[in-house]
């Protein structure tokens, strides 16, 4: 028969244990996954990034062995699903895809309700999309020179359309008004979608949009295409000029997009999230997929929470200035 004080040692034992066993690692995850996992995309359905997402989720889910259900929750620039996410209870079963609006966010907007580098964990960088500069098939600007030339000469009836402020599109035609030295009437959309329909109907003049978005117009000739952002032609559209090529080098853009948790995830669960990403954008399908638009995976040693978050870090910095400079505001 144990004694009273063998007894106590026995309790106490076993509440370390259970101490030591909830606390290992920061994590309590258990034999996640156990069920469905969300990704939430902060932007319409049929855009560039729930494309993105939408390519991945499928080879992410075979890895993790449970169900993953894409969720578009539009709003702001992205901000209301990245609120979402942030406040969502840190299991591990609501993740966001997010893009270069992550980094734009804090310039753009005076109350976040989150903070990009202190609200999430980081899981991994997915891609890097150049952008394109298209307009509509018939309209005058044969060329990106020419295009410049026009827009200058007629700004006051040259209609941009983007796909909402903070929108990567908003961004990129930024930087094409910087660069061109005018200013123009901005036509924002409640996402790139209905933003690119008009633009093939003929209701807007022209608009910068990521490759992910715009390859099957170009291709089809349902728009004009001007030149890609990036310092390279893209293997899909060869003969696309780049910005540089075209005559304007001081517009370079591409939009990254990254995967994040709600801040206090375990790591393990992170890290099995991670290694779901890797072994998705190493899939053969995924690779050749995103080549048809325009993109490619990232690199695997840039698929993880410490480049991501130097990512991040860098493109903060580099925004703020962008945004401060345009004196650009979101409402």
């Amino acid at each position: 028969m144990p004694t009273t004080s063998t007894l106590r040692m026995i309790a106490a034992i076993g509440v370390l244990s259970l101490t030591a066993a909830c606390g290992a690692g920061g994590s309590a995850s258990g034999g996640y996954p156990e069920q469905n996992i969300t990704i939430v995309v902060p932007f319409s359905a049929g855009g560039p990034t729930d494309t993105v997402t939408r390519m991945i989720a499928e080879p992410m889910a075979a890895k993790l062995g449970a169900k993953i259900v894409v969720q578009n929750v539009e709003g702001a620039g992205g901000t209301v699903g990245a609120d979402e996410v942030a406040n969502a209870n840190p299991d591990g079963y609501t993740v966001l895809m997010h893009h270069i609006g992550m980094s734009t966010a804090p310039a753009l907007y005076a109350n976040l309700g989150f903070k990009p580098l202190e609200s999430f964990e980081m899981i991994g960088l997915v891609t890097e999309v150049p952008m394109t500069i298209v307009a509509r098939k018939d309209f005058e600007p044969k060329t990106l020179q020419e295009l410049v030339t026009y827009v200058k000469a007629n700004a006051a009836k040259v209609t941009l359309a983007n796909a909402g402020v903070g929108a990567a599109s908003h961004l990129c035609g930024l930087l094409f008004q910087t660069a061109a030295g005018v200013k123009l009437q901005e036509v924002p959309y409640k996402g790139t979608g209905p933003a690119l329909t008009d633009l093939v109907g003929g209701q807007v003049d022209f608009m910068c949009d990521q490759t992910t978005n715009t390859s099957g117009q170009i291709t089809a000739g349902e728009v004009k295409a001007y030149a890609v952002t990036t310092p390279e032609r893209v293997k899909s559209l060869p003969n696309l000029p780049t910005t540089a090529e075209a005559g304007l080098p001081g517009l370079k853009v591409s939009v990254w997009h990254g995967l994040y948790a709600p801040k206090g995830t375990p790591q393990d669960v992170v890290q099995k999230l991670t290694e779901a990403l890797k072994t998705a954008l190493a899939d053969q399908k995924v690779i050749d997929q995103m080549a048809k638009l325009g993109t490619e995976p990232v690199k695997a040693e840039d698929a993880t929470p410490q480049a991501h978050r130097a990512k991040l870090e860098e493109q903060l910095g580099i925004w703020s200035k962008v945004i401060a400079d345009a004196g650009v505001k979101a409402s």
